[in-house]
């Protein structure tokens, strides 16, 4: 009778289809969820001539979706680790396009809200879990890359936003942006089909030929037998309080560094997606330039992501994200100057790779760094308290556009957080995550003979 140790399998097994089925499904899956999430900033502008609403109000309006995403990462990420992956995907789905959708139906800001409150439970709910779905099959020398790129739909969404909104708002209306976003419901019944569950899930659940069949698709390699036995290593393995353990064994620091660094890096995220538009306009372009550089931004993002995965798995990931962080600090303070045209849609580009992509980054960090039993509950909980800084941005960068303060410091403002996040990285433990630990038991291992580090059995 063999211990087969799914984690390891997971980690050591060859990129195939079954890999790619899945980075497909999550990938897409982002890109609704980036679209939902930037349709907001793309809209504003016309939202608040049709509703007559001023920056200070139009911010309240923007973060109603954000605390709803707060809520959502921590409601939907730590239930996952209960009822499934799979479920939790779908009720996110559910909830994030059938409501972005109502908001176009709001004719008031108070609706308004209220609607894009209840689609932002949806859309914090889905990014937690589908981080961590790619973060437990992708194998680990190219975990880093495949997350991030999975996470550039994010950016593609919000392209897609900015695209749309320029063709087709200015004669159907800012409404028919938001009644696009119904479509991914569709997709609930092949996602149910396709995507698989969560290996400890299933192990906990006592469905061994679920699991026996997908890794039979991870890794074909194996010849699996009606005797083999799965197991996890003891740090994979959950308990009913799984939140506690975020700060047991030495995470406790780390762990709220990763909620400072989220918290700054949401900030600058959302404080660039919702104004980003508006402050250009307000400099002198024109509506569709300002759209254009949404484009942009959201183009560097999606560079900036994959860019960034493959360089954290070549190097430190810790580094590059303080590295990425940096940049961001300097571009998005360019931003507030005076460049030629060219130049400012570099500098655009540049801003969107370090900021939307550094957080991309971020996420596949903070997934490493949990084990699989908590890694949605770690990313949600992280996610969760990033919101507060996502929250905080479209209503603090609303204010500073209503004090009619030089362009410059709007961009001051939102560039500070990128400091305070590299701080916050560079402070967290490294050799205390998960990936780090692996290593080490893996390098041990080697040495001596091959024994499977838990004994615990389906």
């Amino acid at each position: 009778m063999r211990q087969l140790n799914i984690h390891k399998i997971a980690d050591e097994a060859k990129f195939n289809r079954f890999h790619g089925l899945i980075l497909v499904w999550c990938a897409l899956i982002i890109v609704f969820d980036g679209y939902d999430l930037a349709v907001a900033g793309v809209t504003m502008p016309s939202i608040m001539k049709d509703m007559g609403v001023n920056p200070t109000q139009a911010g309240f309006m923007a973060s109603s979706a954000l605390f709803g995403m707060m809520f959502g990462a921590i409601f939907l990420g730590t239930l996952a680790d209960r009822i499934g992956r799979r479920w939790a995907i779908a009720i996110s789905i559910m909830l994030f396009s059938v409501f972005t959708a109502a908001a176009g139906l709001a004719t008031d800001p108070v609706t308004f809200s209220v609607m894009r409150f209840l689609a932002g439970l949806g859309i914090g709910g889905v990014m937690p879990n589908v981080v961590a779905q790619m973060t437990e099959y992708a194998p680990r020398r190219m975990r880093s890359t495949l997350v991030t790129l999975m996470f550039s739909g994010y950016a593609v969404g919000g392209m897609l936003a900015a695209l749309l909104g320029k063709s087709i708002m200015e004669t159907l209306g800012w409404q028919s942006v938001f009644f696009v976003a119904a479509a991914p419901v569709l997709l609930i019944p092949f996602i149910f089909r396709s995507l698989p569950e969560s290996m400890p899930y299933l192990l906990r659940k006592g469905r061994y030929d679920e699991l026996k069949s997908i890794v039979a698709r991870l890794d074909p390699s194996y010849r699996l037998t009606a005797t083999d036995r799965f197991t996890l290593p003891d740090e994979d393995k959950s308990d009913n309080a799984p939140i506690h353990h975020l700060f047991s064994e030495g995470r406790g620091l780390s762990t709220l560094m990763f909620w400072v660094a989220f918290f700054m890096s949401l900030f600058m995220v959302y404080a660039l997606s919702t104004w980003l538009t508006k402050l250009m306009a307000t400099a002198g372009y024109s509506l569709g330039s300002a759209l254009t550089f949404v484009v942009v931004l959201n183009f560097g993002a999606m560079i900036g992501a994959v860019g960034g995965g493959w360089l954290a798995d070549r190097y430190s990931i810790k580094h590059v994200l303080i590295a990425m962080y940096l940049l961001a600090a300097v571009s998005i303070v360019l931003l507030g100057q005076r460049l030629p045209m060219d130049a400012l849609f570099l500098t655009v580009g540049l801003a969107g790779a370090s900021t939307i992509g550094t957080q991309i980054v971020t996420n596949a960090y903070a997934g490493q760094f949990y084990p699989m039993a908590i890694r949605s509950t770690g990313l949600g909980w992280a996610l969760a308290i990033g919101r507060g800084g996502a929250i905080l941005a479209p209503i603090l960068i609303g204010i500073l556009v209503s004090m009619a303060l030089p362009l410059e410091m709007n961009f001051i403002a939102i560039a500070i957080p990128a400091v305070i996040a590299a701080i916050a990285i560079s402070i967290i433990d490294h050799k205390r995550s998960a990936s780090e630990q692996r290593d080490v038991v893996t390098a041990e291992l080697a040495g001596g003979p091959e024994i499977e580090k838990s004994a615990a059995q389906a």
